[in-house]
C-alpha cells in the first residue's frame, strides 16, 4: 500500500547523480565491423582512453578533463573497447570524435605519468563534464569485465574479443559471454520524525556513515531485496520503498539503484546493527549531521551523497 502523504514532494523530483551523466553515442551499430580498430586507429580523429586499475589521468589545465591521446601517442593494448562517439559541444574535441578505450599494465601507466597522477571515480566523477564522466565509468566497467572474464565459464578455453570488445566468444564451442551488472539496492530509511538512519561499515573508520545497501539477490524485484536487506542489515521492517533513481558503480559491475523507504510504525522490530557488515547504527536529525563536522560522509560521486544532500536540503 503506498501512502502519498508519506512521499512529500522532496522526493519526487528527479534524482541527478554524478556517474549518470553521458554525453556519448555508443554507436552500437559499429561494433559489428570487423576491422573497426583499425579503422579507429588509423583515423587521427581518434581519441583514446587508457585505464589503469580503474584510474584514469586529466588534464594539467583550470578545467578538469581527462587525458586522452591520439592513437600514435597511446600505448598498446591486448585490451581495447570502442565507447563510441562524443556528443559533446563542450570538449576540445569535435562532435562525433570517436573514443576508444584500452586497458594496460604497471609499465606502461607509469611511463604515461607518476602513480599519483593516476586518478579514480571518487576523486574525479563529480568534476568531470557530462562528456567524461560516461565514458570513465563505461570504460572503467568495461576494464574491469575484460579483467575478470579471460575463460570460458564452460570449457575454460581462452576468449576471444568481438563486437568492439563488447563480446567475448569461445573458440571450441562459440560460447558467447557479454558484460554484466550486478543491481543493488541503496535506501534512505526514515523514521516518523523524518529522522534518517545511517549505519557505520565495519571496514570504515568509526566515524564515517552512509546509507544501508545491499545486492539483489536471484528471482527477487528491486522493492523486495529493500525490504530485506534493510531487516538483514540493521533488524528494521521497512514500507512503501519509493525509486529516486540510479548510478553505475563499476567497481567491478554495480548499478545502484537508490530507494527511500519508511520504518514501519505497525510492526513490532528493534534495531539491531548485523555485527558484520555493520557494526553501528544512528537516527539523525539535520541538525545533527549539520552541526557536528567530525561525521564523515560519502563523497561527492556517490549516489548516497545525492540521496543524503537531498533530505539535508528540506526544511
Amino acid at each position: 500500500m503506498t501512502d502519498t502523504a508519506a512521499h512529500p514532494e522532496k522526493w519526487s523530483a528527479p534524482l541527478a547523480t554524478p556517474l549518470s551523466r553521458s554525453a556519448v553515442d555508443r554507436d552500437y551499430l559499429s561494433r559489428a565491423r570487423p576491422d573497426l580498430f583499425a579503422e579507429l586507429r588509423a583515423n587521427s580523429q581518434t581519441r583514446v582512453l587508457p585505464i589503469w586499475n580503474g584510474r584514469a589521468l586529466v588534464e594539467a589545465d583550470e578545467v578538469v578533463r581527462l587525458r586522452l591521446f591520439l592513437p600514435k601517442d597511446a600505448p598498446t593494448s591486448d585490451v581495447e573497447f570502442y565507447l563510441g562517439r562524443s556528443l559533446s559541444l563542450h570538449s576540445r574535441e569535435s562532435v562525433g570524435t570517436p573514443l576508444v578505450g584500452i586497458s594496460i599494465g604497471r609499465d606502461d601507466a607509469l611511463a604515461l605519468a607518476p602513480e599519483e597522477q593516476w586518478l579514480g571515480l571518487r576523486e574525479l566523477g563529480a568534476v568531470l563534464d557530462d562528456r567524461d564522466a560516461g565514458i570513465f565509468v563505461e570504460a572503467v566497467a568495461l576494464a574491469a569485465w575484460r579483467e575478470s572474464h579471460r575463460f570460458s565459464p564452460r570449457t575454460g578455453v581462452p576468449l576471444t574479443s568481438e563486437q568492439g570488445g563488447w563480446v567475448l566468444r569461445a573458440s571450441d564451442d562459440g560460447t558467447e559471454v557479454f558484460p554484466r551488472t550486478d543491481p543493488a539496492i541503496i535506501v534512505a530509511v526514515l523514521d516518523s520524525e523524518d529522522r534518517l538512519l545511517l549505519g557505520s561499515n565495519a571496514l570504515w573508520q568509526n566515524n564515517r556513515y552512509s546509507l544501508l545497501a545491499g545486492f539483489v539477490e536471484p528471482g527477487e524485484s528491486l522493492e523486495a531485496a529493500v525490504v530485506r536487506e534493510m531487516f538483514e542489515e540493521s533488524g528494521i521492517r521497512v514500507v512503501d520503498p519509493m525509486y529516486l533513481g540510479s548510478q553505475p558503480w563499476p567497481y567491478p559491475a554495480s548499478l545502484m539503484v537508490g530507494f527511500r523507504a519508511l520504518a514501519d510504525p505497525l510492526q513490532e522490530w528493534s534495531m539491531a546493527p548485523d555485527g558484520m557488515e555493520i557494526l553501528d547504527l544512528r537516527w539523525f536529525t539535520r541538525e545533527e549531521l549539520r552541526g557536528d563536522p567530525s561525521f564523515i560522509l560519502p563523497g561527492a560521486s556517490s549516489i548516497a551523497r545525492v540521496i543524503i544532500d537531498r533530505w539535508l536540503a528540506a526544511p
